[in-house]
Parts: structure tokens; C-alpha cells; sequence
């Protein structure tokens, strides 16, 4: 018999992980305070975490679990999206402890999976724990050995599931990144292996499946019948603060575009998949990765680019080089742009514009579909001067939602037709905020929920686009432009030469 007072609109309780414990290593940097720990109050406060539930840190520090609840205290506070309740945050503060030690501390290891042990006497947690990799990716393998040493990661030893999260870069190319999915596959469970992109648990991000396949008008004027181009835009107006040491070994390329943008591309170029179980939704994006072609003349089809001083939001900014631990001849890209085709019927000729940059003018990430103009206008060619393409434009972040541009009549004696914008925001359209993309995905890894994951095989298959660029970029010097700029000024003529221009978004 069903539970009489629960109403179909309560979409809470099959949401509400097993009791278990969420192992953060790393816990004592900036991901875990800013993300990580306001991410666990906010599920708290949302009724969204079972009784039994634990935190446990791992870090290099002298600290016992006091220290560890009064900087969760702190974190949580500052960073939390919900109300602040003290009540909650009382239920939740003996839920944290703390492991110290480093790495390569066997003993310290041992410590650990004794710890976990222990709770299920203590709290109740029948050997289910959630391993999150707050941790350079330097260090992945050696957690990986010490959690298959110790036996942590094995789900019969432990009596539970056990999974790991993996925070990007997954790699630094092809090579690497196949070394490490199968270390990684070794001491877990392939599907026990969640791979995180942040992007995916934004709420626009999964409104682009809810926009394309719970609408019937969208979909048949989705190809390249009736679009002309993709642009997808991702602007930041920050420059590499204190990632100096990542940053230039990577560039914009390897830090940005070979997970987020291509995972953008990807949700906004798949087939309708048969349904949202997580297989078929990563089969569908899969498909479309695969289907990616790289310009034919990368030195034409793409732009590099590197900030030179300049000014951003009206304060002064240093450029690239001039940045803390930058080496003065570094060749390394703050910007990307380059023009992508998907080699299938829905998609053939049509270009996927995709650019990133730091220090541009303000922070934005947008997807904008131009859709081709009438075959015929019959207006005279003055009153539609003012008439642009048709575009739908997504907007990721910061202010989420989505516009609809179109032709209509200007009020008057004359017939004058230009653009205007239909605008869907969604702070002004529901009541309930939208949750941090943290939030979504910690509670995702919980439940066992990979639908917003790539696998194994999307992380390759991007690396497959990205290495071809990479080797053509070899020894050539990124174009400048100036900090508070949209890029470098080969990045409009790139489109200029297909008679188009970039949005301004």
C-alpha cells in the first residue's frame, strides 16, 4: 500500500541518498570551502541528505574534528544558498570529522578506512562512501593506489557501494587521459567512476534538453535546413588569479574547451536519445563527439589569443605575462576560438562557432542558435534594414535564461521591421532559486544518478579534438588583445571571411 499523504508533486523522497559518507580529499582548499561544504548544507536545509550521513576530511593538517566542524562552520556560512539555519547546521555539525595526513601516508590511509569501518557500528552506515577528488590531478593516482591498497574502493570488501569523483582535467591529452580512465577503472568499478563537469549540473545546461525535447517547436526547425550557425561563448572577466602554475601548462584550450564547451556542443547537437536513462543520454552525446571535424586549415579555422594590459570593468589590468609566476616569454592561450562542423545529416555545412577567453569585458556563457533569414522578404529592402537572423539564445551564466529574437513591425505608418527579444529569466519565472550546480551533482554522486557524467569514452573522445589543435598551435605565438576586449581581432575576421560576426553577447 502507497503512502497516503505523499501527493505525486513530491518529488523528494526517491532523491534522498542510502545513509553514507561523503570522503572529501583535499578538504582544506578552496573547491571544498567555496562548493563542497556550502553544497552539504544546502541539501540539509533542503531535507536532501539521510540521518546517517558523514563528512570526512583528508588533509595535510594537524587538526582533530573540532578544528575540521569550525571550518565547515565557517565555509558553509559564507557560502551557503539557502537561508542560514542554525537549527540545521546543528543537526549536520557532528557529522564532521577529519583524517589528517598526507598522500603518501600509509598509515594515515589505514586510519582512514578504519574510520570508515567504524561508522557502521556509530552511525549506521552500512559501508557506503562517496570518495570526492578535491586534489591536483597530479595526485589522483597516488589516492587511487592507497584506496586500492587499503581496500577502500572495493564494494564487496566494504559491504556498500563505494564511488569516486573525479574533478577535471581529466588528462592533458589523449594519452594521459587513457592511462588514468583505466587506473581509475581498475580500482573502481567502471560505473562506479563519476567524472565531474560542473557546467552539466548548471539548471540552463539540462534546460537545453528540456527546451529541445519536451517542446514540439523547436525541433523541426533544429538543423540545417533553417540554422545558418552555433555560437557558443564562454567570457570571463577575471583573469588566472592564483592558478598561475596550471594555467600556463594548460591554457584555454586543455582547461576549458575540451570539457565544458565541448560538452555544451555535444547537448545542443544530439539526436533525441530514447530515453533519460544515463546510458542512453552519454550514447546520444557520444555520437555527436564523434562526429566533431576540426577545421581543414587549422591556422585559418582557429585563433589563439593572450590578454595584453588594459582595462576591465573600468579598474586597470595587468596583462597575461605580467601575472604573478607567468614566465615572461610564455606562448600559452587565454583565448580560443575556433570553427567546429558536425560531420551528419542534421548538422552538415553548418558552422559551430566556440570561443573562450579571460579578461574579457564582463563574465558571460551563452548559446545562440542564428537561424537562416527568409528565403524571400516582401518588404521594401529599407524597412528591413534593421532585421537581423532569427537567433534563440541560451544563457548559462550569470543571468540564466533564454531569449528569443525576432522580426517584428515597428508601431507607425510605415511598414519597418526590426529585431526584438522575447526573455525568459529564471529568477523572474519560478519561485524556488535554482541550485548550485554543486549541490545537484553531490547529491546526483549519492544517489548513483550519472546522467550528467561524461564516461570514460566522451573524455577521450574530446581529447581527440583538442590534440590535433594542440600540435598545429606548437610554436606559434598567441595573437594579442587587449584586457577588457572581445578577443583578438583575427577572431572577427575568421567569421568576417564567411560573411558572418560574432553575437555580442
Amino acid at each position: 500500500m502507497g503512502n497516503p499523504l505523499r501527493t505525486a508533486q513530491d518529488r523528494r523522497l526517491p532523491r534522498i541518498p542510502e545513509p553514507c559518507a561523503l570522503v572529501i580529499f583535499g578538504v582544506t582548499g578552496d573547491l571544498s570551502r567555496k562548493k563542497l561544504i556550502p553544497a552539504v548544507y544546502d541539501l540539509a536545509n533542503r531535507g536532501l541528505l539521510p540521518p546517517g550521513f558523514v563528512v570526512l576530511g583528508f588533509a595535510r593538517r594537524d587538526w582533530g574534528d573540532g578544528d575540521f566542524e569550525s571550518l565547515a562552520y565557517e565555509a558553509a556560512k559564507k557560502g551557503a544558498r539557502t537561508p542560514w539555519r542554525e537549527d540545521v547546521w546543528q543537526r549536520l555539525a557532528g557529522q564532521f570529522q577529519f583524517v589528517p595526513g598526507s598522500f603518501d601516508d600509509d598509515a594515515a590511509f589505514d586510519h582512514l578506512a578504519e574510520t570508515l569501518d567504524d561508522l557502521r557500528e556509530r552511525n549506521g552506515i552500512p559501508g557506503n562512501a562517496a570518495f570526492y577528488f578535491s586534489i591536483p590531478p597530479a595526485a589522483f593516482p597516488l589516492v587511487l593506489n592507497q584506496l586500492a591498497r587499503t581496500g577502500m574502493a572495493d564494494n564487496a570488501k566494504s559491504g556498500g557501494w563505494r564511488r569516486v569523483v573525479v574533478e577535471k582535467p581529466f588528462g592533458n591529452d589523449l594519452q594521459t587521459a587513457i592511462a588514468l580512465n583505466q587506473l581509475v577503472d581498475e580500482v573502481f568499478t567502471p560505473g562506479d567512476v563519476y567524472r565531474i563537469d560542473h557546467y552539466l549540473g548548471k539548471e540552463t545546461v539540462q534546460n537545453i534538453l528540456a527546451l529541445r525535447f519536451a517542446n514540439s517547436l523547436f525541433e523541426p526547425v533544429w538543423n540545417s535546413k533553417y540554422v545558418d550557425s552555433v555560437q557558443i561563448t564562454m567570457a570571463e572577466d577575471v583573469g588566472i588569479g592564483t592558478r598561475a602554475a596550471f594555467y600556463d601548462a594548460s591554457g584555454a584550450a586543455r582547461d576549458v574547451l575540451q570539457n565544458h564547451l565541448l560538452q555544451l556542443l555535444a547537448l545542443v547537437a544530439m539526436e533525441e536519445p530514447t530515453s533519460f536513462d544515463p546510458d542512453d543520454v552519454r550514447a546520444e552525446k557520444l555520437k555527436v563527439l564523434k562526429a566533431i571535424a576540426i577545421p581543414k586549415d587549422i591556422s585559418k579555422g582557429s585563433v589563439r589569443g593572450q590578454y595584453l594590459p588594459g582595462w576591465v570593468a573600468g579598474e586597470r589590468a595587468v596583462g597575461y605575462l605580467e601575472e604573478k609566476n607567468i614566465p615572461p616569454d610564455s606562448t600559452t592561450e587565454t583565448y580560443v576560438a575556433v570553427r567546429l562542423g558536425i560531420q551528419n545529416r542534421r548538422w552538415a555545412e553548418v558552422p559551430f562557432y566556440v570561443r573562450v577567453g579571460k579578461r574579457m569585458p564582463r563574465r558571460v556563457t551563452e548559446i545562440a542558435i542564428l537561424f537562416k533569414k527568409a528565403p524571400h522578404l516582401p518588404f521594401d529592402p529599407a524597412d528591413v534594414e534593421m532585421l537581423g537572423h532569427n537567433q534563440l539564445v541560451i544563457r548559462v551564466q550569470p543571468d540564466e535564461g533564454v531569449v528569443l529574437k525576432y522580426g517584428s513591425k515597428v508601431p507607425g505608418t510605415t511598414m519597418e521591421v526590426r529585431d526584438i527579444a522575447m526573455d525568459f529569466q529564471y529568477g523572474e519565472a519560478f519561485t524556488e532559486s535554482s541550485p548550485e550546480a554543486y549541490e545537484r551533482l553531490v547529491l546526483d554522486v549519492l544517489v548513483g544518478d550519472r546522467t550528467l557524467f561524461p564516461d570514460a569514452a566522451e573524455i577521450e573522445q574530446s581529447w581527440q579534438v583538442i590534440d590535433p589543435l594542440e600540435a598545429a598551435w606548437e610554436g606559434t605565438k598567441p595573437e594579442p588583445y587587449r584586457a577588457g576586449e572581445w578577443g583578438p581581432r583575427a577572431s572577427d575576421e575568421m567569421l568576417a571571411r564567411e560573411g558572418r560576426a560574432w553575437r555580442r553577447a
